[in-house]
């Protein structure tokens, strides 16, 4: 692990990636990077047709998302100052590979591997998971109207792949750690013990990486 940690929180949508994040950042004096999701412009016509609006959707996504690592590298990272962020870029993947053509995800795949080749990259990886009812009910509470389109289906398929795909990560990137936690399990919001774990897991974690 390189010697500023750069943490990313990752996981479906609704499990509290941003929560967990932004007590990160308190506990840690980390800056909090958020990734750009309301302010697509796409957003709300994605979620009325997926298949006619995925590419410029992603393509938002993807384009924000290289820019705000741009900005991190140069504000943050080289100056020394930790970062944990509430995404990771690679979660652009996960969402191009279930919503576009072949013929489309081909074309998406070459632009971002050219635009994340020399971009930092997070020396630790938070994998935050729920069951579906439990994603539906924070869903439900936070009330984001462009949210409310969100099918069922949609995001029971997308819980699984985001399983496949840390699994994948996993094997692909042995030295970058993953913290794992089931969001059925663990509550970092009303219990404190739990949210302790987890900043305990974390200073375990930035440890080693500066043995």
């Amino acid at each position: 692990m390189g010697d500023i940690p750069f943490i990313a929180v990752e996981g479906p949508i609704g499990v509290g990636k941003t929560s967990l994040a932004k007590k990160i950042a308190s506990q840690f004096n980390f800056h909090l990077l958020k990734e750009i999701v309301e302010e697509n412009p796409f957003l709300d016509k994605f979620y009325d047709d997926i298949e006619a609006w995925s590419f410029q959707t992603e393509m938002f996504f993807l384009c924000n998302r290289y820019k705000q690592l741009e900005d991190v590298e140069y504000q943050y990272l080289k100056q020394k100052k930790p970062v944990v962020a509430d995404y990771h870029i690679m979660k652009n993947m996960i969402f191009a590979k279930r919503t576009l053509s072949e013929r489309q995800f081909d074309k998406y795949e070459q632009i971002y591997q050219i635009l994340v080749e020399d971009r930092p990259r997070p020396n630790l990886l938070i994998y935050l998971d729920a069951s579906l009812d439990t994603l539906l009910q924070r869903i439900d509470q936070r009330g984001r109207s462009v949210e409310e389109k969100i099918q069922s289906s949609y995001l029971e398929q997308l819980r699984f792949d985001y399983q496949a795909y840390m699994d994948t990560f996993e094997r692909k990137h042995p030295n970058t750690p993953i913290i794992r936690i089931n969001g059925d399990q663990t509550d970092f919001i009303k219990c404190q013990a739990d949210l302790e774990k987890i900043f305990t897991e974390i200073k375990l974690q930035l440890n080693k990486g500066a043995q």
